[in-house]
């Protein structure tokens, strides 16, 4: 239990670091002439997120037979790396929402010369694996599920912003 409790401790303190560095950023791009494009379905995306984290901690922090998988669990920290690396790449021009700076290059460096969307990718894997961390195969599942129904809404929408 204090293991798991730990481990969702720290992905919720990340997720919250990463709303406030988000709408740091968010804030800076405005007013650098930016804007957001197709804001309607950011909504689905907070509530799916937060969903998801939310059922982990009902399923797995109170329980004192949870097994946690140290295999996953290292399978999930190397996803937490690979999203440091997406940050890092785009710097002050990450946030989780589709904030576009007119004029600006798009970014082809660091994981953007492998994927075009490198960080739904790693989302899409941290939705998975860290239920598997706790053995909820089918809390992966269908938070899987639900999460490719919003990156395709997402994703349409940011290639559509960025043809423009």
């Amino acid at each position: 239990m204090l293991l798991a409790g730990a481990i969702l401790g720290l992905v919720t303190l990340q997720r919250l670091g990463e709303l406030l560095l988000s709408r740091r950023n968010t804030g800076r791009l405005l007013a650098q002439g930016a804007h957001e494009v197709a804001p309607g379905h950011y909504p689905l995306i907070v509530a799916l997120h937060a969903a998801w984290l939310a059922g982990l901690w009902y399923l797995v922090a109170w329980r004192a037979d949870v097994d946690v998988s140290v295999g996953w669990l290292a399978v999930f920290v190397v996803l937490q790396a690979l999203r440091v690396w997406v940050i890092a790449t785009l710097g002050p021009r990450w946030t989780t929402r589709i904030i576009v700076l007119p004029g600006a290059p798009l970014v082809k460096e660091g994981p953007f010369r492998f994927v075009s969307h490198p960080n739904y990718c790693i989302v899409a894997a941290e939705i998975v694996v860290l239920p598997l961390v706790f053995g909820l195969v089918w809390y992966g599942i269908v938070f899987s599920a639900l999460n490719a129904l919003v990156l395709w809404i997402r994703i349409r929408a940011e290639e559509a912003a960025l043809r423009q």
